[in-house]
């Protein structure tokens, strides 16, 4: 069996194009377990509030529970959860799982497959990386998760009809020529021996849902920014300004600096006769990434 198929093949809850990465949470948590741990059972109460931190850090803006993905993963053939009475998940509302001392674990196949083939923790969760995550946000999802991954992976995703499509090498330069090489929130353009340094190519609609390497769908940003956006942090208003999430709290006066005075700032404009960030791509951030609501200026 290719269990990278499968786990592309988990059926997913949506609504309105709304992201689900609840299920690919769960995976990625279960995977970091699965390296320190094997496949010894988690129980759901044990797991419950590391679950919800993941799904309040990297999850949609709206509030969720971790009792869906603990209950509906079991539907896809990967996951197994069983109670106190026998096999088989209660249902996925939270004081039935916690009374009933739900637990899950991967499906023994699943887990037998890892143990056999090391490389195959990196290709899932590169594949569940690369598919749900903007790339900023890689690094530290693993960190939370506990999960290590050495072997280096190719910069590609799985359509949905199962072909590889790859990253546009050229996005990067293009992008970051666009906006002369200055961060477009706050102007930062500094350089390393002749090379851009600290200056990223940020996709405003993600490349893992179906953004598109042009510079109509890019932001030359610093790599704090970048962070910040892909958080929510920040975001775009239709009139191309900066948003500032009132969810995000900095007391700091390089936070008032770098991040609240943010707020209203015009952002910088390509270079004359190259696209302005798409107005589609910007309304998809606002509904997908943005923590509403903005602070007002």
């Amino acid at each position: 069996m290719d269990w990278v198929e499968q786990v592309a093949g988990i059926r997913r809850w949506s609504r309105g194009g709304e992201r689900a990465p609840h299920k690919p949470l769960l995976l990625l948590y279960v995977l970091g377990r699965f390296q320190r741990h094997g496949n010894s059972p988690i129980l759901f109460s044990a797991a419950e509030a590391e679950l919800r931190n993941l799904l309040k850090e990297y999850g949609p803006p709206r509030e969720t529970s971790p009792g869906y993905p603990f209950h509906h993963l079991a539907s896809d053939g990967l996951w197994l959860v069983e109670t106190t009475t026998g096999p088989g998940s209660p249902g996925p509302e939270l004081g039935r799982l916690r009374e009933s001392q739900a637990s899950g674990r991967l499906h023994p196949d699943l887990a037998r497959a890892l143990a056999e083939e090391p490389d195959l923790v990196t290709r899932i969760a590169g594949f569940l990386l690369d598919a749900n995550f903007a790339p900023s946000l890689h690094a530290d999802l693993c960190l939370l998760v506990g999960l290590d991954l050495e072997t280096p992976r190719a910069a590609g995703r799985i359509g949905t009809n199962g072909v590889a499509t790859r990253r546009d090498p050229a996005f990067r330069r293009r992008v970051l020529m666009a906006y002369e090489y200055a961060c477009a929130f706050c102007a930062y353009d500094g350089w390393l021996d002749g090379t851009a340094v600290g200056l990223d190519a940020a996709h405003v609609r993600w490349w893992a849902f179906d953004g598109p390497d042009e510079p109509a769908n890019g932001l030359c940003l610093c790599a704090i920014h970048h962070k910040l956006f892909d958080k929510g942090v920040l975001g775009l208003s239709p009139e191309r300004t900066v948003t500032v999430s009132a969810r995000f709290v900095g007391r700091s006066a390089s936070a008032q600096d770098m991040v609240l005075a943010l707020a209203g700032r015009p952002v910088r404009a390509p270079q004359p006769g190259l696209d302005p960030v798409d107005p589609r791509h910007i309304a998809w951030h606002n509904r997908q990434v943005f923590r509403t609501p903005a602070r007002t200026f």
